[in-house]
């Protein structure tokens, strides 16, 4: 199956402008992932890669001349179920900031974390709490900008699925990291994560890894059988699902996609 027209590259590889130009894909804006990267400058840190007139720059030059485009929110100790109400509120106040980011470098869909920490949060808890901050959220951001909830330190589907199933809203779907997945916090194999995301699946982050660490590899480095997880993935999803290669070696992973007929090779 050919997913050219919905496969996007993550600008966490330096090869990723390259990539998305040699193979006709999109991109993945990952500047921001670190929430100071949208501030002002900060006096008290080295003038290097600091602020947002930096990064706007950086992220400006990578998506110049590609038209389609995705946005990654920052993540780092933000929690949309955070007990501290005054750390709710940061939250809240940095998801806001990301989506006004998102929607003025034209991006439709903005995945961001579900900040759950194990041994942290009791699940109930957890799964209320953030699906009435992302109910909120999503009445307050803008109309053509969706979510995509994505998985990072659950041991398995079950609770960021539940969200999505609560706050039912075609806005927010789920974002599948297949790499997250399968490192050593995950109790649940790689095709169960799938097809319990299944009817909830908006978008789909591709790396691989040894499962010890999140190694981001390319597709064909690493222990998760990426073909078995292809081929579920677009037997399962619907048809507006959309999928970034996330590895740090881009170019690889492209290769590895079109040598399979995910991507078809470019005519001249």
């Amino acid at each position: 199956m050919n997913i050219c027209d919905r496969l996007y590259v993550s600008t966490v590889a330096e090869d990723a402008r390259d990539t998305a130009i040699e193979f006709g894909l999109g991109l993945e804006l990952a500047e921001f992932c670190t929430a100071m990267n949208m501030d002002a400058p900060n006096p008290a840190l080295p003038a290097e890669f600091n602020g947002f007139p930096y990064w706007d720059a950086v992220a400006k030059k990578n998506a110049a001349g590609i038209a389609n485009r995705t946005f990654h929110a920052p993540f780092n100790e933000l929690c949309p179920a955070a007990i501290d109400p005054r750390a709710l509120e940061v939250a809240r106040g940095r998801f806001l900031q990301a989506a006004a980011l998102a929607a003025g470098y034209g991006a439709k869909k903005m995945v961001v974390h579900s900040g759950f920490v194990p041994l942290v949060y009791f699940k109930d808890y957890f799964v209320e709490r953030s699906t009435e901050f992302w109910r909120e959220l999503l009445a307050d951001i803008p109309a053509e900008l969706a979510l995509a909830l994505e998985n990072v330190l659950e041991s398995e589907p079950c609770l960021t699925t539940e969200i999505v199933r609560r706050v039912n809203s075609p806005r927010l779907r789920l974002c599948l990291d297949i790499g997250h997945a399968n490192t050593i916090v995950s109790a649940t194999p790689v095709l169960s994560w799938i097809d319990t995301m299944a009817p909830y699946l908006g978008h789909v982050h591709l790396h691989n890894n040894y499962r010890e660490y999140d190694h981001h590899n390319p597709l064909g480095n690493g222990q998760i059988d990426m073909d078995a997880a292809m081929a579920r993935l677009t037997s399962v999803c619907d048809t507006d699902c959309t999928f970034v290669i996330e590895s740090l070696d881009a170019r690889s992973s492209a290769l590895w996609l079109r040598e399979r007929g995910y991507i078809q090779k470019r005519e001249g």
